[in-house]
């Protein structure tokens, strides 16, 4: 059995590896997305085409609570082929799948139907303390076994990131904080012929 292919490995959500979260220049930008980068880097040969890639985009026209996000962060009400939605260059070639959403949270239907019933979901990417929040907690009410994997996924600042991994880890045993190494160690086991 190779890399990727075992059912109990679960499905890889890399959450919004996106231009606009990277550079240091945008009002979105992540202090320590390359090193959630760097981790992500590390378990993507473990999941091969287990792994999706989410986008945040904006949508076309903004509804309730949206417009005053939006009027709040004009910059951002750009179509989703606009450069600042793109994930980053090294994900955008590494990416199998990619799913966008309007959203914070990226537990969307085609999500859940990637993950499968009784699967496993594993969180990385920007930013903990939302979107990837925002997804592990609508993963878990549904029912789906999520691992958050803390040292591949950066928060808005190091307060808010641990602060978030807290508050997910109390969801046990719906939501488990993991580290890559933990992910890499259990990929070792399960996938032993």
């Amino acid at each position: 059995m190779t890399a990727g292919t075992h059912p109990s490995a679960g499905l890889l959500a890399v959450i919004d590896m996106q231009r606009v979260f990277a550079e240091p220049d945008s009002p979105w930008a992540t202090p320590r997305f390359d090193a959630a980068a760097a981790g992500v880097r590390r378990l993507l040969p473990v999941f091969g085409e287990r792994a999706t890639f989410t986008r945040f985009v904006a949508p076309d026209k903004p509804a309730g609570i949206w417009r005053a996000y939006y009027e709040q962060w004009p910059f951002a009400l750009r179509p989703p082929h606009s450069r600042l939605w793109e994930l980053t260059d090294e994900f955008a070639a590494r990416a199998p799948h990619v799913m966008d959403a309007t959203t914070f949270g990226k537990w969307t239907p085609e999500l859940a139907e990637r993950v499968g019933a009784g699967g496993r979901l594993l969180l990385a990417g920007v930013s903990t303390d939302c979107c990837v929040l925002s997804t592990a907690l609508a993963a878990a009410d549904a029912g789906t076994e999520v691992w958050v994997v803390a040292d591949a996924c950066a928060g808005v600042d190091d307060d808010t990131h641990a602060a978030a991994l807290r508050v997910m880890g109390l969801y046990g045993p719906h939501i488990r904080v993991v580290t890559v190494d933990d992910v890499l160690t259990e990929a070792g086991r399960t996938m032993i012929p």
